[in-house]
């Protein structure tokens, strides 16, 4: 009976981590406006622009390429990347956090590692 209620523990516990690693999937784009319509390159100059995939964070003025992904336990990822500034050498560390909006669960919001809120993304189109 132990063995049981050990195995169903243990069920419970997998299908709970496979749900809470779903939370934020991105598999696909996220961008605001202009992040989204230079997904796949510099199409339109802008001063403001955010692209979010699972490989890195493009700003207009930055690009950041992710080394570390680590899920945190009220569902928001940990982004650790290599960043680039434009008009500086060499490559930065830096730590973003992704969470869902409180305003809209369709979209994330993008933060820094001091907790000022870069932006809000939503998936490309």
């Amino acid at each position: 009976m132990r063995a049981l209620h050990l195995a169903i523990a243990a069920t419970a516990v997998l299908a709970a981590s496979q749900a809470f690693a779903a939370g934020i999937d991105l598999s696909k784009p996220y961008g605001d406006k202009y992040g989204c319509i230079n997904k796949n390159g510099q199409e339109v100059a802008a001063d403001k622009m955010l692209l979010l995939t699972d490989k890195e964070l493009i700003t207009a003025a930055s690009a950041c390429t992710f080394s570390d992904k680590q899920a945190q336990a009220d569902g928001s990822l940990l982004m650790t990347a290599k960043c680039e500034a434009e008009g500086e050498e060499g490559q930065a560390p830096a730590k973003f956090t992704i969470k869902r909006s409180a305003k809209n669960a369709k979209k994330l919001v993008v933060s820094d590692e001091d907790g000022n809120v870069m932006g809000e993304v939503a998936r490309c189109k």
